[in-house]
């Protein structure tokens, strides 16, 4: 600090020591904008880093959320057991002999068909009664079918086809 190479600020009890810019050659705008485009540059080569270091770290994480060789290997493994299961019984269902013929098909689809104009008819007739009753019945309708014991399809899950 005698000699003048260094600076010495004293706040309190403290000392600071910094080196004088004075002594410093002053740089010309040439070397400054020199100084600018490599800053510039410099700033384009980071910016490139951190970009590449991003995609290779999606693409680390994406391959360390994917499957390993071994777990592949087990899947497929388990799949072709399933295929093979599956086959055996495709292979039963086509070889077995009691296979249902074009009549029952038929006959069984015209009976079911049968029963459920035969379900309709009858839900609709019992709604018609139990409306004309509620008409003049002081409580609602749901008190009324717990009083009487009225159960309904939609107590038990049934839906008409």
């Amino acid at each position: 600090a005698q000699q003048g190479r260094v600076r010495e600020k004293v706040y309190g009890k403290q000392k600071i020591y910094f080196a004088d810019q004075e002594q410093l050659p002053a740089a010309s705008d040439a070397e400054l904008r020199g100084l600018d485009e490599k800053i510039a540059e410099r700033s384009s080569q980071l910016q490139a880093l951190q970009q590449s270091c991003r995609h290779m770290e999606a693409e680390l994480k994406d391959l360390n959320s994917s499957m390993t060789t071994p777990e592949i290997a087990r899947e497929i493994e388990a799949l072709r057991k399933d295929c093979a299961s599956y086959t055996e019984k495709l292979e039963r269902m086509k070889s077995a002999t009691n296979h249902v013929t074009p009549e029952e098909k038929e006959k069984v689809c015209r009976e079911q068909q049968l029963y459920r104009r035969e379900w309709r008819r009858r839900k609709r007739m019992a709604t018609e009664l139990l409306d004309a009753i509620l008409e003049g019945y002081p409580k609602s309708k749901k008190q009324f079918f717990e009083e009487v014991g009225i159960e309904t399809d939609e107590d038990h899950g049934a839906v008409l086809p």
